[in-house]
């Protein structure tokens, strides 16, 4: 059995290493899945969350800060971008059911894609948030580097709008399949594209959990709701703004 100190020796190597931020993240996720699937893949055991809960109480305890975490965790940090172009892949297996619901699926990304604009700035207007705030509310539903930009591009706080676009997915990633069940919507496909339209990349992972197919609507939808949003949120959320202001 290893001995408290050979504990002690290991942490005070990965400390003065940028291991230690990658480390604790891989670590962090690892448990996070076993709490996941001893509880049967429940909505409310999301491995996102569970996986930031995880690395803020270490960092709480520990006194570290988050410039020092993430000099490793940069390292996951990057592969966010490959891992969002592999997505195409599954999207190419279901391109002939794509093709046959273009018109349904470019209604549903419209229409859910404005909604999630309007309604989160007029709401946070209508509460007496400053247009600063309401700015950064705008693109929540976005995925999280598109989301930042177009957060900037209003007059909003960036850093701010990240932790509102995960707040966002793991809500979205939590909710969505029992809201779902309730509306008895059991199409793959119309689950699946309105998970990652709302809740994006979480979303989205959440989906492929359930199946291939799903995850694929999903990821076509996390997308087409990213160009969207770049493209329309800064022209619609300074008009939500005159229209209340």
């Amino acid at each position: 059995m290893p001995e408290l100190s050979d504990f002690s020796q290991f942490w005070v190597y990965l400390s003065a290493s940028p291991l230690l931020g990658l480390t604790m993240t891989l670590c962090a996720y690892l448990l996070a899945h076993r709490i996941t699937a001893f509880f049967k893949g429940a909505p409310l055991a999301n491995p996102v969350a569970i996986s930031i809960a995880l690395v803020v109480l270490v960092l709480w305890l520990s006194g570290m800060s988050y410039q020092r975490y993430f000099a490793g965790a940069q390292f996951v940090h990057f592969l966010l971008g490959p891992a969002t172009v592999a997505l195409a892949l599954p999207l190419v297996r279901q391109l002939p059911r794509l093709r046959r619901a273009f018109v349904p699926l470019a209604f549903a990304l419209v229409l859910g894609s404005v909604t999630a604009i309007v309604s989160s700035v007029a709401i946070a207007l209508l509460l007496g948030a400053s247009p600063e705030l309401a700015a950064t509310l705008g693109p929540k539903s976005a995925t999280s580097p598109i989301a930042m930009a177009v957060s900037e591009r209003l007059g909003g706080i960036p850093a701010l709008t990240a932790a509102l676009v995960i707040g966002t997915g793991i809500l979205g990633a939590i909710t969505g399949p029992w809201l779902f069940d309730r509306l008895r919507i059991a199409s793959p496909a119309a689950r699946g594209f309105a998970l990652g339209l709302a809740s994006h990349g979480i979303g989205t992972a959440r989906a492929f959990q359930s199946s291939a197919e799903m995850g694929a609507f999903a990821g076509l939808a996390m997308g087409l709701n990213g160009a969207l949003t770049a493209l329309v949120a800064p022209g619609l959320v300074p008009a939500v703004m005159r229209w209340l202001g």
